[in-house]
This record gives structure tokens, C-alpha cells and sequence, in this order.
């Protein structure tokens, strides 16, 4: 009997969280001595093949889709719309974890353990807005990919695929290389694709095993709340922007785009999803290729609605729990601060708690409540993933349908 990838990723899935977890209920030694040998590698091995392809990926995907839109007319529109969808989902992904946190209270059940915060230190700092802004322009493109530069290695990528459109046949070749380099890395992503249910037995089994149940137990209001958040954003947001916006069903999208959400889940990362995501969009999604290299490696980088909804519920529910209360005044400060800090931030595992200590240091609570958050927080993480991406294709759809109407209405105009 042979099973198609999804379906032997998805038991991957099962079985690394059935055996996860039964180690860490019955057998927490074996999983001690389990984890640093099998799981782990795993996990580390398969996120280490897919994220090699990465920096590749972004670069080829991104010169063919500005470079195969033609018109830079039409790159300039299909971005600003792009980042305005981006922008407004997020801001809107914020309201519903802030809205949530406040109704339901998750920093006012019982049986949380402030101690759980102490010692803690956050590994890094997100960077100002203004620097972040001025650092898109890459003062070497070379340093922006070697260090993992989204956002400096997709303007980059703009403008080499902007010079190709412009300057046509004369750099004909160039434009074939950077085809044939984007052959050879989707192929690449194939093969590496194999490992996959292999990599998310070992990433599932090390997450759940480390954690088990009782610290989910704890954490379940809050868990809960930020599950739910991300449910409603996904099917009102994407779910209408599939519906009234692209007036597509949003049932198709979400059963086409499932592959890919799987994929997210087991590697909590919005850039190692990149090549998968954007081959599900443009082969079950229907969207164009053009679109689909523009609008998705942009959203791996600045769409953050799933991070965006961890940061309001967590700033929510950390504040309750030192009995501090927030003014709208510093609620509507944690929704900008977490929408502007969304914008170029590397779609890694772990990144959201970073942003998170920038969003708590805006509105003068502890950094070290993140803490109490840090034990199921990778739980959590491979959520949001799914729902970053899934906004990214929601995105890339959207885009494609309202380009298509726009080609339709002006081939009837020359007509006439």
C-alpha cells in the first residue's frame, strides 16, 4: 500500500507526538537518552537540508517573479498591494489575541508559577523600526545573503529582475540562467522532501517529549486562547479574503493548501516552508508563477498574523499575571509596535519570542515573563507557522485574481 507524501507526513506527525509523549509519561530516562541521538538529529538534519535551499530559493523565485510580471508597472501594483494586505491583516491578527486575552482572562487562572520567569534571558533583540527600514537596501548583496537577509536579499532580487525586464533580450541569458537555477532548486526541494516525514517524526517527538503534558496542562487557558485566536483569524481573514475578495470557496483553498500547513506545523518555519508552500500555490492554487515568487517570499518575511496573535494574547496574559493593566493607550502601542516589528524579521523557529521582549519592553512589563510562556511556546509556534504561510497564499490567490480580472478588462478595451 503506498501513501502519498502528505499523508506519510501527517504520520509522522502521530507518531512522533503518540511516542513523545509516551515517553515522557513512562519513560523519561529512555527519552533522555533518546532525544540527543535520534530525535533531535532528526528534526535538525531535515531543517538543515530544506533551510540550506533557502537563501537560493528567495533569490531565483524572486528575480522570476519581478522579472516575468513585464510591466514594472505592474510589479509596483502587485507590491503595494501585496504589502498593504500584509500590513492590515496583521494589525487586524493583533486585535483578535488582544480581544481574546481581555475577555477570557488567561493570567488569572490558578496554579501558574511565577518562578517559572526567573533566570530568564532573552538570546537577542529585535532591531529598531527606523534601522530595519533603512537597512532594506543592501550595502552588499553578497553579506545580505551569507548572513540570511530576507528582506535585503529580496530587494536585491527586485531590482536584478526589474534590470531584466527592462533591458529584454540583451540579458536574455542571464534571464535563462536564473531560470534553470530555479529548475534545479525545486528539484532539490523534491529530493529533500523525501526526509520529510522523518524530519517530523524527530522534530515532534523531541518537542512533545521535552514538555509533555503537564506543561501544556498548566498553560491550557493561555494555550487555548492563542489557539483560538489563530482558528478565527484563519477562517474570518483568509477565509473571507479567499471568499469575497479572490470569490473563490474557502474550503478549497484550505483542503489545496494542507500539504504545506502540514509541512509549517512540523518545522515552525515560515522560510524552510518557502519552496513547499510555493509549489502547492501554484500547482493545486492554480496561482500563476509570476505571483506566486513575488508575494510568498515577501510574506515569509513581513507577514507575521500568527506571531502577531502570540504577542497580543502573551502581553495580555503576562501582564495579569503581575497585576499590571494595560490603558487602551499602551494596548493600541503593543498593536503598532508588533505590526512594524513584523517587517523583515526572519521567519525562523523562536523568532517571535524576540519580538515578544520588544513588544513588552514598549509597554514597561517584565521581559522576563516570557518565562512563563517558554515551556509550550514551541508548541505554539508550529500553530502560527501554519497560519503565516496560509496568509502568505491567501495573499498570493488574492493577487492573482485581481491581476487576472485586470488583464480580462483590458484586453476588452483594446478590443473595442
Amino acid at each position: 500500500m503506498k501513501f502519498n507524501l502528505t499523508t506519510k507526513i501527517v504520520i509522522g506527525l502521530i507518531l512522533g507526538a503518540i511516542v513523545g509523549l509516551g515517553l515522557n509519561l513512562f519513560a523519561k530516562d529512555i527519552f533522555d537518552v533518546l532525544d540527543p541521538y535520534l530525535f533531535s538529529p532528526l528534526g535538525k538534519i531535515f531543517l538543515n537540508l530544506i533551510s540550506m535551499l533557502v537563501v537560493p530559493i528567495v533569490f531565483f523565485s524572486i528575480v522570476l517573479g519581478a522579472a516575468g510580471l513585464g510591466d514594472p508597472k505592474m510589479l509596483g501594483r502587485i507590491g503595494l498591494k501585496t504589502v498593504i494586505y500584509f500590513l492590515f491583516t496583521t494589525s487586524i491578527a493583533i486585535t483578535i489575541g488582544l480581544a481574546l486575552a481581555n475577555i477570557l482572562d488567561p493570567g488569572l487562572v490558578e496554579g501558574i508559577d511565577k518562578t517559572q520567569a526567573e533566570g530568564y534571558k532573552a538570546e537577542g533583540e529585535a532591531p529598531p523600526i527606523s534601522e530595519t527600514l533603512m537597512n532594506i537596501i543592501p550595502k552588499n548583496p553578497i553579506t545580505a545573503m551569507t548572513e540570511g537577509n530576507m528582506l535585503q536579499i529580496i530587494a536585491f532580487s527586485i531590482f536584478i529582475g526589474l534590470g531584466l525586464t527592462v533591458l529584454g533580450e540583451k540579458t536574455k541569458g542571464i534571464y535563462k540562467l536564473v531560470e534553470q537555477g530555479n529548475d534545479l532548486m525545486m528539484y532539490l526541494v523534491g529530493l529533500v522532501m523525501k526526509f520529510a516525514p522523518y524530519g517530523t517524526f524527530g522534530l515532534i517527538a523531541s518537542a512533545i517529549g521535552s514538555q509533555g503534558f503537564s506543561a501544556l496542562k498548566s498553560m491550557g487557558l493561555y494555550f487555548s486562547v492563542v489557539l483560538l485566536a489563530l482558528i478565527i483569524h484563519a477562517i474570518v481573514t483568509y477565509g473571507g479574503t479567499i471568499m469575497f475578495l479572490a470569490k473563490k470557496s474557502p474550503i478549497w483553498f484550505f483542503k489545496n493548501f494542507a500539504p504545506a500547513m502540514s509541512v509549517a506545523f512540523s518545522t515552525s518555519s515560515s522560510n524552510a516552508t518557502l519552496p513547499i508552500s510555493m509549489e502547492v500555490a501554484q500547482k493545486k492554487l492554480k496561482v500563476p508563477e509570476p505571483v506566486s515568487s513575488f508575494v510568498q517570499p515577501l510574506g515569509a518575511t513581513i507577514n507575521m498574523d500568527g506571531t502577531a496573535i502570540m504577542q497580543g494574547v502573551a502581553t495580555v496574559f503576562i501582564a495579569q499575571v503581575y497585576g499590571v493593566d494595560l490603558s487602551m493607550g499602551e494596548l493600541v502601542t503593543v498593536v503598532l509596535t508588533a505590526v512594524l516589528a513584523s517587517i523583515g524579521t526572519a521567519g525562523v523557529p523562536g523568532v517571535g519570542l524576540i519580538l515578544l521582549a520588544m513588544v513588552l519592553s514598549s509597554v514597561n512589563l517584565p521581559v522576563e515573563g516570557i518565562g512563563l510562556i517558554l515551556g509550550i511556546d514551541r508548541i505554539l509556534d508550529m500553530a502560527r507557522t501554519s497560519i503565516n504561510i496560509s496568509g502568505d497564499a491567501a495573499c498570493a490567490v488574492y493577487v492573482a485574481e485581481t491581476e487576472k480580472k485586470r488583464r480580462i478588462k483590458d484586453q476588452r478595451g483594446e478590443s473595442i
